[in-house]
C-alpha cells in the first residue's frame, strides 16, 4: 500500500476524552455549556459592534472578525462531539475527517492572523496616534482581512490536499476527540515525509511570522509607554491593548505548550487538553475578556440587551 493514492479505510473512529459513561456525562455537558456560551458571546459581540456606530473602528472591526472566526472554529469540532455522545457513534468518514482537518486549518491561522493585526493596530494607536486615521483607513483594513482569509485558505487546501494522498490501511482509531493533524499521519501506512515536512516549514511558517509581528508590536508598544512620564497615562495606554495581550497569551500559551513540547514530555491526555483549551475554551473566553476590559463594549453590550429586554415586553 505504500505510494498508493488510494485509502482503503472508509471512516474513522474517534475516541473523544473518557471512555467512561459518567464522565462521558459531564464532558457533554462541559462541551455543551462552553459551545452555548461561546456563540451567544461572541455572536453578542459581533451584533454590538454591527449596530453602535461608536465602534466602527478598525480595532472593532477586527474584534468582529475573530469573534466570526471563534463561532466557526467552535462549530468546526464541538458540535461533532455532542453528536457523537447523543447517537453513540464515534465514526467520522474520511471525507468528513478531512473536511473538518480544513476548517480547522483555516481558522486557526486566522486566528493567528487576526491576533497579529490587532498587535499592529495597537502598535499604530499607541505609537503614531496622529497617523492612526490615515494608516488604518478602511480599505486597508478590509485589504488585511481579506489577505488572511486568501493565506489560510490557501494554506489549509495544502493541508488538506497532501492528507488526502495518504494511505490508510489498517488501524482508523484516532485517540482524539476531533481530526488533527499529528494522529492522522500516526495513522497512515504511506511516506509521511512530505507532510511533515510541509508543517514544519509552510504551517510553521504561517504560525510563526504573526507571533513575531505580535512580538515586535509590543515590544515597541512598551517602548512608547515607557516614555510616557505619567502613571497615568501610561496605564491609559497599556489599558487599551490589555484585553489584546491576554487573548494573545491565552491562544499562544496553548499552542506552544501542544506543538512546541519535546515527544518525551507529551501524552494523548495531555495533547488533548491543550488542543481542548484553544479549540473551545479560548473560543470562549474571548468575549468574556473584551467586554469586562472594556468600557466601551460593555456600554454597548449594555445598550444591546437593554434593546432586546424591552422589545421582548
Amino acid at each position: 500500500m505504500r505510494g498508493s493514492n488510494q485509502s482503503s479505510v472508509s471512516e474513522f473512529l474517534l475516541l473523544g476524552l473518557s471512555r467512561d459513561p459518567q464522565q462521558q456525562q459531564l464532558l457533554f455537558l462541559f462541551f455543551l455549556t462552553m459551545y452555548l456560551a461561546t456563540v451567544l458571546g461572541n455572536l453578542l459581540i459581533i451584533l454590538a459592534i454591527g449596530t453602535d456606530s461608536r465602534l466602527h473602528t478598525p480595532m472593532y472591526f477586527f474584534l468582529s472578525n475573530l469573534s466570526f472566526v471563534d463561532v466557526c472554529f467552535s462549530s468546526t469540532t464541538v458540535p461533532k462531539v455532542l453528536a457523537m455522545h447523543i447517537l453513540r457513534n464515534r465514526a467520522i468518514s474520511f471525507s468528513g475527517c478531512l473536511t473538518q482537518l480544513y476548517f480547522l486549518c483555516v481558522f486557526a491561522v486566522m486566528d493567528n492572523f487576526l491576533l497579529a493585526v490587532m498587535a499592529y493596530d495597537r502598535y499604530v494607536a499607541i505609537c503614531h496616534p496622529l497617523h492612526y486615521t490615515t494608516k488604518m483607513t478602511h480599505q486597508l483594513c478590509a485589504l488585511l482581512v481579506f489577505g488572511s482569509w486568501m493565506v489560510a485558505s490557501l494554506n489549509a487546501l495544502f493541508h488538506t490536499l497532501l492528507m488526502a494522498r495518504l494511505s490508510f490501511c489498517a488501524d482508523n482509531t484516532i485517540p482524539h476527540f476531533f481530526c488533527e493533524v499529528t494522529p492522522l499521519l500516526k495513522l497512515s501506512c504511506s511516506d509521511t515525509h512530505l507532510n511533515e515536512l510541509a508543517l514544519l516549514f509552510v504551517a510553521g511558517l504561517i504560525m510563526i511570522a504573526p507571533f513575531v509581528c505580535i512580538l515586535v508590536s509590543y515590544i515597541l508598544i512598551a517602548c512608547a509607554i515607557l516614555r510616557v512620564s505619567s502613571p497615568r497615562g501610561r496605564w491609559k495606554a497599556f489599558s487599551t491593548c490589555s484585553s489584546h495581550l491576554a487573548v494573545v497569551c491565552l491562544f499562544y500559551g496553548t499552542i506552544i505548550s501542544l506543538y512546541f513540547n519535546p515527544s518525551s514530555s507529551r501524552s494523548a491526555g495531555r495533547d488533548m487538553a491543550a488542543a481542548m483549551m484553544y479549540t473551545v475554551v479560548t473560543p470562549m473566553l474571548n468575549p468574556f475578556i473584551y467586554s469586562l476590559r472594556n468600557k466601551d463594549m460593555k456600554g454597548a453590550l449594555r445598550r444591546v440587551l437593554t434593546l432586546k429586554y424591552l422589545s421582548t415586553q
